[in-house]
């Protein structure tokens, strides 16, 4: 092997292991090892169980490149039977040279015979090379149609050009195992993430299909703007490792809501069941107590029946206002009013209608949690980022951790947990931030409020965006044309 030739196949094994995406990965391959060899036509096949699949196809006299964009070729499996050179060259791992498939009777070639009628093209001389790691396991085979002498004529592929296309060959079954075991390990990854998104949401019904929702949102609003930057003759925004990087922080992005105590997660109403169930037995106590005094002579029937008129009163009052998505201003006057009353036993106790711990619960504005349980609530993003700081994510991935755990920040600084400003938050959270809260929103599975009409919802991230300045303006109006909402899973 001349020193050139030895340069030449190293240069393509350098150019083969700097390629990260698989299917310009086996495109290169075909297409370095069919200029190597010198010839018109190639096919890559992977093997895939007991079967032979086509997974490039690139034929220069027909102007046929197939697969490199990752479609497939659309062309049956070669079956791993004897009769098929292919399947042959892969089961006894050894090259085969054939002059002239038409007066070879060695192999079935019924299969580039029916191509050549139907496309008018003529097959003559083949090489068929096995892709084997350095193990031995086989991974594929490459099959060389048309070697072309000086002249452009199909002849015979010369012997020195073996020892050349079986090392490049070598090397491309390494590169394409090692491309394996990185998408097997990327799955495995992204399988697990998807499985610790799921625990978040199944661990209550009010956050079931939120992560989801959002991943949906997410890729199809990033095609949105991605096929807005082309309409425009721009760069796109995301290229699909950005893409896979945004997407894994939404998926991430509520991870610390592992710990979040359940009671807070799933609190429905202003007052925890057992401070309901606590209030309902005073309001039972405090009947019982008057009826008491009534009947000892201790206070008139009328007073009686007027304390049991104020007990209605003031359980239909907290009872409305417990689940309410909002409390205004008559409704505090009107707790804080039951909550001055106090009714004395017949043993002289003092007993107050409503308790601190309740009246504070009760007089909560909007939502069910107190500043308390809201601040547990919030907690989330701090443990998300402790989490995530225990992941080695790779160079693809390495802002995950910033961005998922920054999806509660706003453009006005009035966000949490860090209280991040203006160009302090970069683009990717800007979106998720949009997402989270579109989807708050309209969610109908939230314990403290229904899910509100999409319009509406889209009324209220405006307003965030050109009233109160906490969302990005721009984005705002993309995700609002965008429709990327549309057609989502339930």
């Amino acid at each position: 092997m001349r020193q050139e030739d030895v340069k030449k196949i190293l240069e393509i094994g350098i150019s083969l292991s700097a390629e990260k995406n698989f299917n310009r990965l086996l495109e290169n391959i075909l297409s370095r090892v069919m200029e190597l060899a010198n010839c018109d036509a190639g096919t890559l096949y992977l093997l895939d169980g007991e079967d032979l699949r086509f997974k490039i196809m690139r034929n220069h006299t027909m102007k046929t490149y197939m697969g490199g964009d990752g479609t497939d070729p659309g062309l049956p499996p070669v079956k791993l039977k004897r009769e098929n050179v292919c399947a042959l060259s892969v089961l006894e791992g050894k090259t085969i040279n054939i002059e002239d498939v038409r007066n070879c009777e060695a192999y079935d070639f019924s299969g580039p015979i029916r191509y050549d009628a139907m496309t008018g093209y003529r097959s003559k001389s083949m090489l068929v090379v096995p892709l084997e790691n350095r193990e031995g396991e086989k991974i594929g085979v490459l099959q060389l149609i048309n070697h072309m002498d000086a002249d452009g004529r199909a002849c015979r592929f010369p012997e020195d050009v073996i020892p050349m296309v079986e090392s490049v060959a070598s090397q491309a079954a390494v590169t394409i195992q090692n491309a394996r075991y990185v998408e097997d390990i990327r799955g495995l990854f992204q399988s697990f993430v998807k499985v610790m998104s799921s625990a978040v949401d199944e661990r209550t019904p009010y956050n079931g299909s939120h992560t989801r929702h959002m991943a949906e949102y997410g890729a199809r609003f990033v095609e949105f703007l991605n096929e807005t930057c082309v309409q425009k003759g721009e760069a796109v925004w995301f290229s699909p490792a950005q893409k896979e990087e945004l997407l894994m922080s939404i998926w991430l992005h509520d991870i610390g809501k592992l710990v979040t105590p359940l009671e807070v997660m799933n609190k429905e109403a202003r007052l925890t069941p057992g401070q309901h169930t606590e209030f309902t037995h005073r309001m039972e106590q405090i009947g019982l107590l008057s009826e008491i005094c009534m009947l000892r002579g201790q206070c008139p029937e009328a007073d009686h029946w007027q304390v049991k008129e104020k007990i209605r009163q003031v359980m239909a009052l907290v009872d409305a206002v417990n689940t309410a998505g909002f409390v205004g201003e008559d409704r505090i006057e009107e707790l804080k009013e039951a909550a001055a009353l106090t009714f004395t036993g017949p043993d002289g106790k003092v007993i107050k209608w409503l308790s601190e711990e309740e009246y504070g619960a009760l007089t909560i504005r909007k939502g069910t949690l107190s500043e308390a349980e809201r601040k547990i609530m919030e907690s989330h993003v701090l443990v998300t980022d402790k989490l995530l700081s225990k992941i080695r994510f790779s160079k693809d991935l390495s802002h995950v951790r910033e961005w998922a755990a920054s999806h509660h920040e706003y453009l006005d600084g009035s966000g949490y947990p860090k209280g991040l400003s203006g160009a302090q938050i970069p683009r990717e959270v800007r979106i998720i931030t949009i997402l989270d809260i579109f989807d708050a929103l309209v969610a109908d599975d939230r314990p403290y409020k229904p899910g509100m009409p999409v319009e509406r919802a889209l009324s209220i991230l405006t307003a965030m965006a050109e009233k109160e300045g906490k969302l990005d303006s721009e984005l705002t109006k993309l995700f609002v044309k965008s429709r990327c909402w549309e057609g989502r899973r339930g």
